[in-house]
């Protein structure tokens, strides 16, 4: 009977430990292949609008690189308070940046249901990239492969020296970071 009991303890010790290393891994999986006070990777594109794009070209201020989906229900409920860190911050001055840029790299595989989800959300600045998904697996981009994305939402703040000074920050931790940073 003894023997019995301690065969049936394990099978639930056994569960914890598979649901313990299933959601380590799966944390693991979806941590995107930058971190910071890394250099950020390229990101050299083709904006929406036609206009060519190369990130180094706003080397000197803070760059939000915010990876993100039209189909992306948390993406697009994120969007309104981007919309008011973008209005709150971009023609502010910092002791170290010379301005803030949001950079909206969108993994989609419907161009026109991007642009509508841009219009829609009011996301005004200038710089979107469309990263185009050719697969179900959705992430296999060119951009998205040199981040290491897996997911989205994902978001790095990039320094005016181009490293990542936060990874995934949520909007308030960027508000904080960037009120810290502004010069009175």
């Amino acid at each position: 009977m003894q023997s019995n009991m301690k065969k049936q303890g394990k099978g639930p010790l056994i569960s914890l430990v598979f649901i313990a290393l299933l959601i380590l891994g799966r944390s693991y999986y979806f941590q995107p292949d930058v971190d910071q006070g890394e250099k950020a990777p390229d990101l050299v594109a083709e904006l929406l609008n036609g206009d060519a794009f190369d990130l180094q070209q706003l080397k000197g201020r803070y760059v939000l690189v915010d990876f993100w989906g039209s189909w992306c229900a948390p993406c697009r409920r994120e969007n309104p308070s981007l919309v008011n860190l973008f209005r709150k911050f971009k023609g502010q001055s910092f002791k170290n940046a010379s301005g803030f840029d949001i950079v909206s790299v969108a993994i989609d595989k419907d161009e026109a249901a991007l642009k509508y989800a841009i219009r829609k959300d009011g996301l005004s600045w200038p710089y979107h990239v469309f990263d185009e998904a050719t697969s179900l697996r959705f992430f296999n981009g060119p951009i998205s492969n040199v981040w290491g994305i897996n997911e989205v939402p994902q978001k790095f703040l990039i320094s005016p020296e181009g490293t990542i000074a936060l990874t995934n920050p949520s909007v308030d931790e960027l508000d904080s970071f960037l009120n810290t940073h502004v010069s009175n």
